[in-house]
């Protein structure tokens, strides 16, 4: 099976998390590992301000993860948190950086 890697960024809602994130964290790392990949790993970058509102939201949790994926999974986990009312915004890219 061909695992690729992937960088995802996650914009927590700080009204609908009471634990910065650890629980949907935790939740994300049991997704990956149910469709067969890996965590590799997660990083709380914490709260920060919005330069403009997001849906009347003036902050948020940003976590950023690194894992690998069979390729197409990709898209399942974009869909799986498409309609997440914990989250403001989500990317996941696939991973390109220099080792």
């Amino acid at each position: 099976m061909n695992l690729n890697k992937y960088e995802a960024v996650f914009i927590l809602d700080i009204r609908k998390v009471d634990d910065e994130g650890e629980a949907f964290s935790k939740e994300l790392a049991e997704l990956i590992k149910s469709f067969g990949g890996e965590m590799i790993e997660s990083i709380s970058m914490g709260r920060k301000q919005f330069a403009r509102e997001i849906g009347k939201r003036k902050a948020g949790i940003y976590w950023n993860y690194i894992f690998t994926l069979p390729a197409d999974k990709a898209d399942d986990i974009r869909k799986k948190f498409k309609l997440d009312d914990r989250l403001v915004r989500s990317l996941v890219l696939q991973y390109d950086r220099p080792e």
